[in-house]
């Protein structure tokens, strides 16, 4: 079995679940509840599907519910934990550090501590911040640093800010996500993110089978409809190419070929979205892309994309 490396892995502390839900996440996102995480199930699930190594992180609904001192003391909490983890159990997991985010000044005294004190692989942003998307003005400083940094990214999606009125009870990682996520690549896109700060290297996770579709028909309204000139970004297609994707979610292998057929070959990683998917379902997941032509050589073109992203982690 070939070695990979997972860059979308998430960790639990009951501390975070009980702040979550002191906050009203009682079934986080509309899912039914909670999943049970403990380091030594992560560790069987990689030993036994061939992760070397996962880069953990916090998923939705991040570590602000609301007031940005308890989040700033949230987050560093959970960035300390993941660095702990590290060290517990060498070569085996780094972190993408949390941010208490909408709030850029927090955020910005947790970006430092995390990359020069805690060793962060990178930095988790979801989708959406309390309503705020990441093209947002307020998060310029924010992105300054990042790109002086040459940071990665990992885009998470999260519950769109109207989730009562579109959701419609039903979970919302099952439609909501797949098209936050794609709203907030095509804000970064359209902000000139993207452009003005190429240094940032962006992971987009779950979004693949929407975003094949999104590039083109930005472009198309841009040069037909907009009254904005269009000359000054260049073609949304083109900054698609530059991201990275994880196949997390459904990545059966028909999956492999959207994504790559959007970015090539050499911008796709690998994630399990361990936490909040069974271990049953990511073993099921890899064996189907093991055993499928259609997937050959997945692990050695994962394995390699993570080790130009994320060269520390592979090295260390």
């Amino acid at each position: 079995m070939e070695p990979t490396i997972d860059v979308h892995a998430h960790f639990l502390l009951p501390e975070y679940v009980a702040a979550a839900e002191r906050a009203g996440h009682l079934r986080p996102d509309g899912m039914p509840g909670w999943p049970e995480w403990n380091v030594r199930r992560q560790l069987d699930l990689m030993d036994d599907t061939g992760i070397t190594r996962s880069v953990l992180s916090v998923s939705s609904p991040g570590v602000h519910f609301g007031d940005d001192f308890r989040a700033q003391v949230l987050a560093r909490r959970m960035n300390e934990a993941a660095a702990e983890l590290g060290k517990d159990h060498p070569r085996r997991f780094g972190f993408f550090a949390s941010l208490p985010l909408p709030d850029v000044d927090g955020a910005l005294v947790e970006l430092e501590y995390a990359y020069d004190s805690l060793h962060a692989d990178g930095v988790v942003l979801t989708s959406n911040a309390g309503g705020q998307y990441p093209g947002d003005p307020s998060w310029d400083r924010l992105w300054r640093e990042l790109d002086a940094r040459s940071a990665v990214v990992f885009l998470h999606p999260t519950s769109p800010p109207q989730w009562r009125q579109v959701a419609l009870d039903r979970p919302r990682p099952m439609i909501e996500f797949l098209f936050d996520e794609a709203r907030a690549v095509a804000d970064l896109a359209l902000t000139g993110i993207f452009t003005r700060y190429p240094n940032v290297r962006f992971i987009v996770t779950h979004a693949g089978d929407v975003l094949p579709l999104l590039g083109d028909r930005l472009d198309l309204f841009r040069h037909t409809y907009s009254t904005a000139p269009v000359d000054e970004l260049p073609a949304v297609s083109s900054q698609l190419r530059k991201l990275w994707y994880d196949v997390a979610g459904t990545p059966v292998p028909g999956q492999l070929q959207i994504l790559e057929a959007v970015a090539g070959v050499d911008r796709l990683l690998y994630g399990s979205d361990y936490g909040f998917t069974p271990n049953e379902a990511i073993a099921e997941q890899v064996a189907a892309l093991d055993a499928s032509p259609a997937a050959e050589g997945w692990r050695a073109r994962t394995m390699g994309n993570a080790a130009r992203l994320l060269p520390a982690r592979v090295d260390a």
